[in-house]
């Protein structure tokens, strides 16, 4: 089977998320998966062109060893506004060029706007459209004047898609609170890799932080959202004289600086401990040190 993804994030500089192991798993079965994909953290880097070219990435792998993905970037504007005008204009290019060219059975949307496109296109070719929903989508758009904008848009996507599928149960909640039709809603939970995971990596990487055998770790991986609610939990924390509990916090992003000046006006540096990247497979490590992983 042929699938193309479609999304406005950046496939290799983000996650690996659902999208990631689900796609990469699909290929190690024999599938042929193709990603079109949008540099969505353009601002963040130094020196960036104001134009930037069709890229295509071929054999990629971020979460599966031996996953095999054409990750497409269509060319794009960097520049505020320009960006996302930039993108319907090139990622319907590609989406049509796919189509005549790869030849997909089914297509798969992760994003907003080039989900909208996919879903119109893939309708007048008669190709089923899947809307795969791992997170509110208008809440990650960073430009917070352009948020009501993009929830209407995925909106009339839930709307309009062949099927609506989510990662959990209160997600499918939110997809039919957003327009999706009850009975063309799924449930596709994230799988555990069980041999990721040794009980030995617990005392090495408390060991690595300090952390003592009875002290209490909660856990959070991810990106560090504004609403993430991790600054409740660091302020709930500061409340809590218990200096047994510890927040162990890995990962980058908006609220990094906000979590260092908590720790350090409210003498936290020993209870909060957050680093900001490690490789993938180094991840499970610190899942196994943890005693709650959260999700505030």
């Amino acid at each position: 089977m042929r699938v193309l993804v479609v999304q406005e994030s950046d496939w290799t500089e983000v996650g690996p998320h659902q999208s990631h192991h689900l796609m990469e798993r699909l290929s190690q079965r024999g599938h042929e998966i193709h990603v079109i994909d949008f540099e969505i953290r353009w601002r963040a880097h130094k020196n960036y062109a104001f134009f930037s070219r069709r890229k295509v990435i071929n054999n990629y792998h971020k979460a599966v060893e031996g996953g095999n993905v054409t990750v497409i970037r269509p060319a794009f504007i960097r520049a505020p506004i320009l960006d996302y005008a930039s993108l319907l204009f090139s990622h319907r290019e590609e989406i049509e060029k796919q189509i005549r060219e790869f030849h997909p059975d089914v297509i798969v949307g992760f994003g907003i706007l080039n989900a909208n496109m996919a879903i119109r296109i893939a309708k007048k070719h008669d190709i089923p459209f899947f809307y795969y929903i791992i997170d509110e989508l208008h809440r990650l758009v960073p430009e917070k004047h352009l948020q009501e904008v993009a929830r209407m848009v995925e909106s009339r996507n839930m709307e309009a898609a062949d099927m609506v599928l989510s990662i959990n149960e209160g997600l499918r909640e939110y997809t039919i609170r957003m327009g999706a039709d009850l009975d063309k809603t799924e449930v596709i939970r994230a799988g555990v890799d069980l041999e990721a995971f040794n009980p030995d990596d617990r005392k090495t990487i408390r060991a690595k932080y300090g952390i003592k055998d009875d002290e209490t770790v909660l856990f959070f991986m991810g990106w560090l959202y504004d609403f993430s609610g991790l600054k409740e939990v660091a302020l709930d924390l500061a409340k809590n004289r218990d200096s047994k509990i510890k927040l162990l916090i890995l990962g980058k992003g908006d609220l990094w600086d906000t979590l260092q000046e908590i720790r350090r006006d409210y003498g936290l540096e020993d209870r909060i401990i957050m680093e900001p990247w490690v490789p993938f497979p180094e991840v499970p490590k610190y899942i196994m040190a943890a005693d709650i992983c959260i999700l505030p």
